[in-house]
């Protein structure tokens, strides 16, 4: 089999590795990669988002499948266009990637179908906004109502903050079309879990837990991030509370697809907040979290291909979906500065024994030669049959990658730990 995959980081870097298990597989192509990944895919200089040039490429080779991986492109409707040339994809179609295209849709549709979230207010016009939030709780969090590359939430610990988010959003458009609307919610404590999950639209199987890692600096400190680390499995997220979210949130999100017209096919990512009256969702995402698929992919023993392509053809009630029972950590090494400003074109050493357990995701090749060209460079991913021996591991890893100006954080999975220990 001949196979596509849209996206150029780490997580397309990780389905990639995981695809190449099978034994089908002749040719992976990746659209357009990075430099990293080039000995395991032909990377295509074609940008995720040019739907059109995707199209013409695919009608240009012989491609049996593929996988649209990252929300923009399957928000502009990637799946659909491929399938209207006859490409069978992993993904859903536009209709449906919504729930993540827009955050004042997914809102409305907790709201409609009683799945438990925050509570909210939506806005179109920013002096309403600001009037609202004379008189609302804080902290609060404001978020675009649109895709921004995961920095379009602010969690607003004073009422000054939240009114400089929304002027920010919604006069100075810092995310352009995203903040054209936004939603003003409740400030939900509690531990974090990402649950990733395959989807026929019939049938959902979630993966393995996992626990991100979004601010910058050690002791969740510093800026959000797209995610300096994650750890797989999450402690907090227990059987009775795997449970709880089967329920109450994960079958009742995709029944709810289903009756609003907008069956979703691929993988759908729930944000949950356990608070203290029970999960709630934070967000959904339409497919792969960054870099959480780094920790939960490497503990798939099931083959990715064949459930991949249940989603697609609606046979995942027949198909086996196998988790391992150890755990798995990833560090993010970054380049010093991320995610505001920093200095790229640094050569990259990744020794050859340690490759396989390196995903890279901000790497170009020049003349043979691996350079730094993101703010996250790549993920070092340990697997064991415990979480501490897998932190350990990837910190290990993390010692015999190099480049000038790396960062990382030197406490990934100790919040799991201490969650273990407790």
């Amino acid at each position: 089999m001949n196979l596509m995959v849209i996206g150029g980081g780490g997580r397309e870097h990780t389905i990639i590795r995981k695809l190449r298990e099978n034994k089908s597989v002749e040719t992976i192509w990746a659209l357009p990669g990075n430099g990293g990944m080039a000995q395991d895919a032909t990377c295509v200089p074609i940008d995720a988002k040019d739907i059109e040039g995707i199209v013409e490429f695919a009608k240009s080779h012989d491609v049996d499948y593929a996988v649209v991986a990252p929300d923009d492109p399957l928000v502009l409707g990637c799946v659909d266009a491929l399938e209207a040339i006859g490409i069978p994809c992993f993904g859903p179609r536009a209709n449906a990637a919504i729930i993540e295209g827009s955050k004042v849709f997914s809102k409305n549709l907790m709201k409609k179908y009683g799945i438990p979230t925050a509570k909210y207010e939506t806005f179109d016009d920013m002096d309403a906004a600001l009037r609202y939030l004379e008189d609302a709780p804080i902290p609060t969090v404001v978020k675009a109502d649109g895709l921004a590359l995961g920095k379009g939430v602010i969690i607003a610990l004073t009422r000054e903050e939240a009114k400089a988010a929304v002027v920010e959003m919604m006069r100075d458009k810092k995310f352009g079309k995203s903040g054209e609307q936004i939603v003003i919610e409740e400030y939900l404590e509690g531990p974090e879990v990402s649950v990733l999950s395959f989807t026929d639209g019939k049938t959902l199987v979630p993966m393995v837990s996992s626990m991100d890692h979004k601010r910058a600096g050690d002791n969740d400190t510093g800026l959000n991030t797209g995610g300096m680390g994650t750890v797989a499995p999450n402690p907090y997220y227990t059987e009775e509370i795997a449970q709880v979210c089967m329920e109450t949130i994960f079958l009742p999100t995709m029944q709810a697809m289903n009756a609003e017209g907008r069956t979703f096919q691929g993988c759908l990512y729930f944000g949950l907040m356990l608070t203290k009256d029970g999960p709630k969702v934070i967000e959904y995402n339409c497919r792969f979290g960054d870099p959480e698929t780094q920790v939960v992919l490497p503990l798939l023993e099931s083959d990715l291909l064949t459930v991949m392509k249940a989603t697609t053809e609606g046979t995942l009630a027949q198909t086996e979906v196998k988790f391992s029972q150890g755990a798995a950590c990833c560090i993010i090494m970054a380049s010093r500065g991320y995610p505001v400003s920093y200095e790229k074109g640094f050569p990259l050493s990744i020794p050859a024994e340690i490759r396989e357990q390196v995903y890279v995701a901000g790497a170009k090749l020049a003349d043979g030669q691996l350079l730094t060209s993101g703010g996250r460079v790549l993920g070092c991913t340990a697997v064991a049959p415990t979480l501490k021996e897998a932190i350990d591991g990837a910190y290990k890893l993390v010692g015999q990658v190099s480049f000038d100006n790396a960062y990382w954080r030197h406490d990934i999975g100790a919040r799991a730990m201490l969650a273990l220990e407790g």
